[in-house]
């Protein structure tokens, strides 16, 4: 199969393009920046530009089977701040994208939407696939229009998508110094011997997902030919102090941490229901958190260590 992985040179899209070319997928990677030289795979297509430009999505499109769209110019933090910018970048960069897909006879999509904000804070948790979404955030709400575009779409019959909805995916490679993925973040933080800074009192409630089982869960989703939502959580909730828990038993370092004041875009608390996956495509999640934070903190301090 040929796929295009727009947004392929971030932390998801690496993991991704790697585990597709393991496989003898042809991949082509559509990305704002430029692979790292230790990201950058041999027989992979690499383009770097924007995704609403037309001519370079037509080039980068000829001959696909499959389109996986990880791109996004913003994160809940920056997308409440300018909520203009996350329409023109996301909302109308998807329809452009789709537009040229219809074009170009192109079918399948694979969107990464997001479990943490589309459902808003949740009646229940495990949250189910089928609950009520009502986003907090400018991010969660372009999500969700995004998300209902594609069902249009499918309605009318040119479009097959399938829409997973990520948890928070973390594992190595995730930026230690970024704004958002606190477990590469609390990480880089012990790393270098600083304190950690939680907004609000550390109670908050997330579901953190180790990236291989994200990666397992989109291509299995896929190959499917399913037009679905597919939740992609852990099962398992964790308060932020108990991921600092977790921190400092896998690393023997006492982390010590600052409260901020609490953001009003946060949700409580979302842990994600992934009972749909497990039963449409026999995936579960393999890897618990104190393993996967292991795995990267190892992969952090060999990065450390390998340093002039």
């Amino acid at each position: 199969m040929k796929a295009l992985v727009i947004g392929g040179n971030g932390f998801i899209g690496t993991h991704l393009v790697r585990a597709l070319s393991r496989r003898g997928d042809t991949v082509v990677v559509l990305d704002r920046f430029a692979p790292r030289a230790d990201r950058n795979l041999t027989g992979v297509d690499y383009h770097t530009g924007d995704f609403h430009d037309p001519v370079l999505l037509r080039r980068v499109l000829s001959g696909v089977d499959a389109v996986y769209h990880l791109a996004s110019c913003t994160v809940p933090s920056t997308a409440d701040a300018e909520p203009e910018s996350d329409v023109q970048g996301n909302l109308l960069g998807t329809l452009a994208l789709l537009a040229t897909m219809r074009e170009q006879g192109i079918r399948r999509i694979c969107y990464f939407s997001s479990g943490g904000t589309v459902y808003g804070n949740p009646e229940r948790v495990p949250v189910p696939e089928s609950h009520a979404l009502r986003p907090i955030s400018s991010y969660g709400i372009v999500k969700v229009a995004i998300e209902q575009y594609l069902a249009m779409f499918q309605r009318q019959g040119w479009l097959d998508p399938v829409i997973i909805r990520p948890s928070n995916p973390y594992g190595p490679g995730q930026a230690l110094g970024g704004i958002q993925g606190a477990v590469a973040v609390f990480l880089g933080k012990a790393l270098a011997g600083q304190r950690v800074q939680i907004w609000g009192d550390g109670e908050i409630i997330r579901d953190y997902v180790y990236i291989d089982d994200v990666v397992d869960l989109a291509m299995m989703a896929v190959d499917s030919g399913k037009n679905s939502v597919f939740n992609v959580g852990s099962g398992a909730g964790n308060s932020l102090n108990a991921l600092c828990d977790t921190i400092r038993r896998v690393t023997g370092i006492p982390v010590q941490v600052d409260y901020l004041p609490g953001r009003s875009f946060d949700v409580k608390a979302v842990v994600l229901d992934v009972t749909q996956a497990r039963e449409q495509l026999g995936w579960y999640p393999r890897i618990d958190l104190e393993a996967g934070v292991r795995r990267t903190w190892q992969a952090i301090e060999g990065a450390s260590s390998s340093l002039p």
